[in-house]
């Protein structure tokens, strides 16, 4: 038909249980920080591991806009030469909306140039998610920041070290002054700051390129301004999230899987409720296997909290798999205030799921029945896969793109451990 588009979805016939092994990209809160972070840097820096999903790309389209050189040479590896980035382009409200992490252009480029122009983020909406927190270290450092037209502009002359407080425990505000301070001159405390693997994994990238971080992975981190930073290669950590993820599909559906290239210390919080749950995990040096012969996982309870307590971005995950529990669960989310919309899909196929303010009371239905469903954000369309795998019948899951920002050739691992899942075109009428 003329004029309708082509977009794609995902159809999956769930009851198969999961056997084999599944490989980790690179993870992806990661590579957003650390592509921006390379800007900083007086030469080329060459990034390993890099997880082809479309964040990613956007992240590249948005660096060539300001000038900087980007090459991709080989599967996984981005060069990144910021020699000819032009501060003063705007970063247009077309791409920025199509990623939140586009923020980080704020830090980096002012803590290379001193001024710094992007239109305000986007990516998923669970809730409101301002920047005041990233707009209080730079103006401790010396910025001065203002707002036009939905255009965050923050010039200045000199940044000098200082005390930043975090009044809430904000990763991208922790990564953006970040990158600001490591510029700077003298020292910058940042006190109340996130604990992320990320966040750890950028200030290693930073310390590469000749930066003095310290104290990363813990609540204070301080930052010892340099004027130069040189080139490096480094190879990013790999994705928690995505481990996390493929760790719950195997515990939903059944079998034994073996998930390679993780860092099993990372995954604690996970493996804890999934223990809960009476499913059995097994670490590795850098492997996590998941074994779940049980007919019905056992109910618990979730509450996600900042690094190192269990993730919100698992947590919609984690309600699909305790949707067929024995006995009522209950998830707490305390991160962000609107991370319940995908539950509304759930219903559609027979969950029994009542939200409560921040509370989702969850009671064990036997099973669940397919459906078409929608990814509502990143997590909730992965959450929506596993609850296509584990239900009755055929379920087609629309709005993929959304998945595709965050996980790596998620049909072809699934495919692999014997999910019967095709990715297919249709006509969007």
């Amino acid at each position: 038909m003329i004029g309708v588009p082509h977009v794609e979805r995902f159809v999956i016939r769930g009851g198969n249980k999961l056997h084999g092994e599944i490989k980790i990209s690179g993870a992806k809160n990661a590579v957003l920080g650390i592509m921006p972070a390379a800007i900083l840097a007086d030469g080329p820096c060459r990034i390993e591991n890099i997880p082809d999903i479309s964040d990613v790309r956007m992240m590249i389209k948005i660096l060539r806009h300001i000038g900087a050189e980007v090459e991709t040479p080989e599967e996984g590896v981005v060069v990144i030469d910021g020699k000819n980035v032009n501060a003063n382009e705007n970063i247009p409200d077309k791409m920025t909306r199509k990623l939140r992490a586009s923020y980080y252009l704020l830090g980096a480029l002012l803590g290379r140039y001193g001024n710094a122009s992007v239109s305000m983020p986007g990516g998923c909406y669970f809730g409101e998610r301002p920047i005041d927190q990233h707009i209080k270290g730079f103006e401790a450092l010396g910025a001065t920041v203002s707002t036009e037209s939905a255009v965050v502009v923050a010039t200045a002359d000199e940044l000098m070290g200082s005390s930043v407080y975090m009044d809430v425990v904000s990763v991208g505000a922790t990564i953006n002054v970040m990158l600001a301070a490591v510029r700077a001159k003298g020292l910058t405390v940042i006190e109340n700051a996130a604990r992320e693997p990320h966040i750890v994994d950028l200030a290693n990238f930073l310390n590469s390129m000749g930066a003095d971080v310290r104290g990363a992975g813990t609540d204070v981190i301080k930052i010892r301004g340099t004027a130069n930073m040189h080139g490096c290669t480094y190879s990013i950590i790999p994705d928690q999230i995505e481990a996390g993820t493929y760790m719950v599909a195997a515990a939903a559906v059944g079998g034994d899987v073996i998930i390679q290239d993780v860092i099993p210390k990372h995954l604690e919080s996970i493996t804890t409720k999934l223990e809960e749950c009476g499913v059995t995990v097994i670490e590795g040096d850098e492997s996590i296997r998941v074994v779940s012969n049980i007919e019905r996982p056992n109910a618990c309870r979730v509450k996600t909290r900042p690094h190192p307590g269990f993730p919100t971005d698992m947590q919609p995950q984690m309600a699909v798999l305790l949707t067929t529990c024995k006995g009522t669960s209950h998830v707490v989310e305390s991160v962000w205030d609107n991370r319940f919309k995908y539950t509304q899909q759930l219903k559609r196929m027979g969950a029994n799921i009542i939200v409560d303010g921040k509370t989702a009371i969850i009671t064990g239905v036997d099973n669940l029945n397919g459906a078409p469903v929608e990814a509502d954000d990143l997590r909730a369309g992965a959450a929506m896969v596993i609850a296509g795998m584990m239900a009755k019948g055929t379920t087609t899951v629309t709005n993929v793109n959304l998945i595709d920002r965050g996980y790596e050739k998620i049909v072809e691992k699934l495919s692999a451990v014997g999910v019967d899942i095709v990715r297919e075109v249709f006509d969007e009428e």
